[in-house]
């Protein structure tokens, strides 16, 4: 884990609460064995403390957005990140070491793939039997990001750094996840109009590691997205699990990557006061849960055929499902409303239409 969830402690607590957090963190944490009380410090100071290690085990993903079910997408196709956000899906993952990771998604009589490997990060679907390679320059991040179901410990961490200081944090009733005992870390929005109501982070009683995370929107009695293992192993994966060759007769193709080392500062993002992307490509209005993203007109479609080697079909998906609204289209789910405005500007956040549009008019 970074250093990320070190800025929700106080600082004065800090090194104490580490101090503790380490401590605990050798005690047993079996299923049935009761966890000692912490305190929302205290898990936080766990979580810091956790080391990205070695590991193999089962995913659960459900969604309750409101979107259509989709087909699986071919290997490396555009439209493949949005088909993961409808539906179940079941998803083995491995993790060898920083570069070293495999998750299988598990679709009914097929399979889909991503393999990282060293440089080599592979994408294959065994329904259609296709293939898609890229070679990452040196420094790309250690996880596969696309074509994927999230993995519990990187969606925990990427949501407490996007959220912030702008909600409450409280620890639950005791979870049990791929039977290990686990506190329950809530996040809550102190925003009115955020469509989140809720962020529950199951984590290891006894290392840290995030086990499972919960999405609840206002309004909705189950969760609208949640993943977590319902099976883990700590042992690391066997090498041989991570070599990939495409079976014979595959189609392959080669997907273009840009050059996104670390600290490669051409093409910095937006930050979270609204600023500008010097290319102009996005900007932030808000921060956390109430945070808006704006893309000028034709970006979104540029980009999802950038990232994916594709030709916009996502956009066009997008566009196809929204309905239309006073300026132009709204695609709204239980946890995010996409606006895309006749003048081909799209907007997105976790807020009602009304805010979107307040944005879109410079409100």
């Amino acid at each position: 884990m970074t250093r990320k969830w070190l800025r929700w402690l106080p600082a004065a607590t800090v090194p104490a609460v580490i101090a503790a957090g380490v401590l605990a963190g050798s005690l047993p944490a079996n299923a049935g064995d009761p966890l000692p009380d912490k305190s929302p410090a205290q898990v936080l100071a766990l979580v810091a403390g956790h080391r990205d290690a070695a590991f193999s085990g089962t995913v659960e993903q459900t969604s309750s957005l409101g979107l259509p079910e989709l087909p699986p997408a071919s290997a490396g196709g555009d439209t493949a990140w949005l088909e993961l956000l409808t539906g179940p899906h079941t998803a083995r993952v491995y993790r060898g070491g920083p570069e070293q990771a495999r998750i299988q998604v598990l679709d009914r009589f097929a399979e889909r793939n991503v393999v990282r490997n060293g440089q080599d990060l592979w994408f294959y679907n065994s329904k259609d039997n296709t293939a898609a390679h890229a070679k990452l320059p040196a420094g790309t991040r250690p996880e596969p990001r696309q074509d994927a179901v999230p993995q519990p410990d990187r969606l925990a961490e990427a949501l407490l750094a996007r959220l912030g200081r702008s909600g409450d944090v409280t620890v639950g009733p005791e979870a049990e996840v791929a039977g290990r005992a686990a506190y329950r870390l809530v996040l809550t929005p102190r925003s009115s109009t955020s469509l989140l109501a809720a962020v529950e982070i199951s984590v290891d009683g006894r290392n840290g590691m995030p086990l499972g995370v919960q999405v609840k929107a206002r309004g909705q009695s189950e969760p609208a997205f949640s993943v977590a293992f319902s099976k883990l192993s700590l042992e690391a994966p066997d090498a041989s699990v991570f070599r990939f060759s495409p079976p014979p007769g595959a189609a392959v193709k080669e997907l273009p990557v840009p050059d996104h080392r670390a600290g490669d500062t051409k093409r910095p993002g937006p930050n979270a006061h609204g600023k500008v992307h010097p290319k102009g490509e996005a900007k932030v209005s808000g921060t956390g849960w109430e945070s808006v993203v704006e893309l000028p007109a034709g970006a979104f479609a540029a980009d999802a055929a950038r990232q994916q080697g594709g030709n916009g079909d996502a956009a066009a998906l997008l566009a196809k499902t929204a309905v239309p609204v006073p300026g132009g289209k709204l695609l709204s789910t239980a946890l995010l409303n996409v606006l895309i405005l006749d003048d081909g500007r799209v907007l997105a956040g976790s807020v009602p239409l009304e805010r979107l549009q307040a944005v879109a008019a410079g409100r």
